[in-house]
């Protein structure tokens, strides 16, 4: 479904992404893990077009989409949920969900209600402006934008960054009902916990590379590259 093949990016005359090659599959939730400052976030943004990619290939569904701006990768079928969230702050719940879901033609009037619908919490909240929710119900709200474009991929970024366990437990509820739903997941996440519980792959990041990938369970038997690029010493093993 998504191919990236030595994908290089720069920050003016920083050097952030070296090549990075990853593939990620229909219905797939594949994890991008790493340190910080490793280049996880600039991979996603690459993917989405707001990092311009300074050599390699990525397509999507058989299409190269590199060099192409978001909005018209968006309505290939991408969506993509950024580490600030970047929700209408002055716009209620509703509106934000609505505004996301009629900005692309994939979407309907039945998945926009569907999309709202997706966290019960956001449904008591429809009216309340987006700018005075907590924390973690703005990230609810920046996922069901997201899944208002109707996404067959879905780029999260950092989602359960600062949350409170209760909060963490419905993001992870949620990821996984929307690979219930069709939509592939490629998730940057530093809670490596949660990442281990539901991933199905996993692309170790470090120096702007790729340096190991494989399934949770060859990634559980190489505790040397845990250590080594994630900084987590013996890993225990994840609730399915």
């Amino acid at each position: 479904m998504l191919t990236l093949d030595a994908v290089h990016a720069h920050y003016g005359s920083a050097h952030v992404l070296h090549g990075v090659s990853l593939t990620v599959e229909a219905g797939q939730i594949a994890c991008l893990v790493g340190r910080n400052g490793v280049g996880k976030s600039t991979t996603l943004k690459a993917i989405m077009g707001v990092v311009r990619p300074s050599a390699g290939t990525i397509a999507f569904k058989g299409e190269r989409i590199d060099g192409r701006p978001p909005h018209v990768i968006a309505t290939r079928g991408l969506a993509w949920v950024p580490e600030d969230r970047r929700v209408f702050a002055s716009l209620s719940v509703e509106e934000n969900v609505r505004v996301a879901g009629q900005a692309t033609p994939r979407s309907s009037p039945a998945r926009i209600d569907e999309a709202l619908a997706f966290f019960p919490d956001l449904v008591t909240r429809a009216s309340q402006r987006a700018g005075s929710l907590s924390g973690g119900q703005q990230q609810m709200l920046a996922m069901a934008r997201a899944l208002a474009s109707q996404p067959d991929l879905i780029l999260l970024d950092e989602p359960t960054e600062g949350l409170s366990p209760l909060i963490v437990e419905t993001i992870r509820a949620g990821i996984l009902k929307t690979r219930e739903r069709g939509a592939a997941i490629l998730l940057v996440e530093q809670n490596f916990a949660l990442a281990l519980g539901i991933g199905d792959v996993f692309f170790v990041l470090s120096r702007g590379a790729v340096v190991y990938r494989g399934t949770r369970e060859e990634l559980l038997a190489k505790p040397e590259v845990i250590h080594e690029h994630l900084g987590v010493g013996k890993s225990k093993q994840p609730r399915a």
